[in-house]
């Protein structure tokens, strides 16, 4: 009579599955690791900038031609509007530098550059901080 021995397939699973549990905790999930600025330019001179907290409160900087900070204040997300509009009646090419806090979400990031897109701000650059 023939009969199939499944024993030493029971071992081989056993050996793998032992093997898989003592792997499994050592492999790292997929961690997204942001590349950091080692070389940028120096950003040019910008009438406004608009910074973005963790709490997702802004605060807007305005600066002279010179880059002296003529008025800095803390803003909601629902003022911003006002506060371009007001900028964009001095100057009819606004740039606007947009910089966000470490722990603030991205998506509170992109709220602000969508704002500023609905207002008509064209020119939208990103503020990075270089690594020492």
């Amino acid at each position: 009579m023939h009969e199939i021995n499944i024993v030493p397939y029971v071992d081989v699973m056993l050996v793998l599955l032992v093997i898989f549990m003592v792997t499994a905790p050592l492999i790292t999930p997929a961690v997204i690791d942001l590349p950091t600025v080692g070389k940028a330019s120096q950003p040019r001179i910008v009438p406004l900038e608009v910074f973005v907290k963790a709490d997702r409160s802004l605060v807007v900087r305005a600066r002279d031609a010179n880059g002296a900070i003529v008025s800095e204040r803390n803003i909601s997300q629902g003022e911003l509007a006002p506060v371009v509009k007001a900028m964009r009646g001095k100057s009819a090419e606004l740039s606007v530098l947009v910089g966000g806090d470490k722990n603030a979400r991205y998506e509170a990031v992109l709220q602000v550059m969508d704002e500023l897109r609905k207002q008509g701000v064209t020119r939208v650059g990103l503020q990075v901080k270089l690594a020492q």
